[in-house]
Formats: structure tokens, C-alpha cells, sequence
């Protein structure tokens, strides 16, 4: 059986940064504007007054400057919940109630 592909561009258009720390129950410590920072979803440190992740709403993109940990939103969630990244796309809009955008076949 042929599985189906994903844009993921569209997912990623889609889905901001903001929805996805939403899921992960992301506490900011700090906020300038679009930027947060806090503890790193990733590698989860010990201490929660860490702030070595930042986050930009704007961009939807961050980086973790303890485990180096970056890059958008979808990869964010690829990265927290450790799964691949086409499970993680099917499991994002599942949890987001939004429709997975198939890649229709030519």
C-alpha cells in the first residue's frame, strides 16, 4: 500500500508557533513583543526558571540555545514529541482539529 503525502508547507502555514508552544503547555518567563523565552520544550531542563529557548511568534521559528534544538513550527512539535515528521503532521492537525492537506495525486 502507498502512503499518501503531506504538504507540508500548508501545515506550516497553517499552524503557528503560538498554537503549537499552546500545546505543549509552554510557559514564557519572559516576552518582548513576538519573542519568548523559557524553558526548552526539546530537552526539557531541570530548572523551570531555564530561558535558554526562544521563540518568534512572528517568524514561527525558534532555537534552544542549551541543546540546539531549531526550526519551525512543525518541527518544534516533531522534536517535543519525538515522533517523525510525517506522524507529527497527521498528529498536529488532528489535535488541532484542521484537515491533514494530502498531496493529491497527478
Amino acid at each position: 500500500m502507498a502512503v499518501a503525502g503531506i504538504d507540508f508547507r500548508i501545515v506550516r502555514s497553517q499552524i503557528s508557533m503560538e498554537m503549537v508552544l499552546r500545546l505543549l503547555r509552554f510557559v514564557p518567563l519572559q516576552r518582548r513583543g513576538g519573542q519568548l523565552r523559557g524553558p526548552c520544550p526539546v530537552h526539557k531542563p531541570r530548572s523551570a526558571r531555564s530561558r535558554s529557548f526562544s521563540a518568534h511568534l512572528e517568524k514561527n521559528m525558534y532555537r534552544c540555545f542549551h541543546c540546539g534544538a531549531s526550526g519551525n513550527q512543525l518541527d518544534l512539535w516533531t522534536q517535543a514529541t519525538g515522533q517523525p515528521l510525517y506522524q507529527a503532521a497527521i498528529d498536529l492537525c488532528e489535535k488541532l482539529h484542521r484537515p491533514v492537506p494530502w498531496l493529491s495525486r497527478r
